[in-house]
């Protein structure tokens, strides 16, 4: 299936990069190109711009309150926002807890939480892995008993991402011990400052502290806060998880970077170095692939077909890319990455070669994101077993 851009299409495509690039301040694109820290502060600035055109809510339907866009048009909206310095959203509350509320819900909860997601009132975090449960999930052990009007939550989380500035958690919890794991498994909304729950930093290799341990000690949470029927949350985890991977190939992202890496090579006299150059043109061809694998699930999902699985092949390939972008940058400024500093990654001094000076923290973080939202081995499993039909 073939698909086309309308004229429609293309006026919207102007709009949104004319918006951004009008709105998007200058200090706040060096810190995201120089790859420094962000801080809650910057995330919730830059949502309040977005969400000033309801386009921090850009996945969402007329029915939710979102802008109701098409799929063509939300791919357009992705093209345009990777292609400038923008920060990524936190996509915990908008791109997760929302559309699961908004699907699965009741008119309450709707009325309840969707607003203060759609215009950024509110901070999530993801209550999924555990210590003993990765990627395979079902085997998490954080248990929720009944009692009365409220669950009894006791348990714990881990790599929870920002789960030091979140004001609310959608969780997975154990309800039902007798069943097989699955099936005992709800979808609880957590505030995060209900008594008993202990957030601890985890500082990772690149030094910053994004991911958190969260415990949950005897953690009362109100029976009108478990989304859908109990039991029933493996399934709308799988709906979360689907609809994420859909989202994760960065292309528009990766597209930017790999241009500041040919004009950071121009910089340094490296541009006609055949190795590089051979590795950036391989970069270009996989993006290429990529972007054309990205529109082919497109043209489907137009034309009524779901994507099913095989939207894992854009979360292995754009994570495997975007690492792979970070690896060559740090290659290509070779020991001026070596002066790593923390008061530059938090944008508190500058550096003769700031390029360079966020490198490898970059690297380093990104690391995560072959693991994170399924491993890229699990995603491999899943096209093997549901796709070709393997074993």
């Amino acid at each position: 299936m073939t698909l086309t851009f309308s004229e429609e299409d293309k006026a919207f495509s102007r709009e949104v990069g004319d918006y951004l690039r009008d709105n998007l301040p200058t200090a706040l694109a060096d810190k995201v190109r120089l790859n420094q820290r962000l801080t809650r502060e910057d995330y919730v600035a830059w949502q309040d711009v977005l969400a000033a055109r309801n386009w921090y809510a850009i996945g969402w339907p007329k029915e939710a309150g979102g802008p109701g866009l098409t799929q063509t048009q939300r791919y357009l909206f992705e093209r345009e926002y990777g292609a400038l310095s923008c920060p990524h959203p936190c996509q915990f509350g908008i791109a997760m807890a929302g559309p699961v509320i908004f699907t699965f819900g009741n008119e309450e909860q709707k009325a309840r939480f969707l607003p203060g997601i759609r215009e950024n009132r509110d901070f999530w975090c993801q209550g999924y892995s555990e210590p003993g449960a990765g990627s395979d999930l079902a085997a998490l052990k954080t248990t929720a008993v009944r009692d009365g009007d409220d669950y009894i939550v006791n348990g714990q989380k881990i790599w929870t991402t920002w789960a030091n500035w979140a004001d609310w958690m959608f969780c997975l919890v154990k309800t039902d011990l007798s069943v097989k794991p699955q099936r005992g498994i709800s979808f609880l909304l957590i505030d995060m400052r209900s008594p008993g729950i202990t957030v601890r930093p985890i500082k990772t290799l690149d030094g910053e502290a994004e991911f958190n341990e969260v415990f949950f000690n005897d953690v009362r949470v109100p029976v009108e806060n478990r989304i859908g029927e109990e039991g029933q949350g493996w399934t709308y985890a799988k709906f979360l998880l689907e609809f994420e991977r859909f989202s994760m190939s960065g292309s528009g992202r990766s597209k930017r970077v790999l241009a500041e890496l040919h004009d950071e090579a121009k910089a340094l006299g490296k541009i006609n170095d055949a190795v590089l150059a051979d590795r950036l043109t391989r970069l270009e061809i996989e993006l290429l692939a990529l972007e054309h694998m990205e529109l082919q699930l497109l043209a489907r999902s137009v034309g009524g077909e779901n994507p099913g699985p095989e939207a894992s092949k854009l979360k292995i390939r754009g994570t495997e890319i975007a690492q792979a972008l970070s690896r060559l940058r740090v290659d290509l400024h070779a020991d001026a990455c070596l002066a790593y500093s923390e008061a530059f990654l938090d944008a508190q001094e500058t550096s003769s070669r700031p390029e360079a000076s966020g490198a490898i923290a970059t690297y380093l973080n990104q690391r995560k994101l072959t693991i994170w939202g399924g491993s890229n081995e699990i995603q491999r499993m899943i096209l093997a077993k549901q796709v070709l039909e393997l074993g």
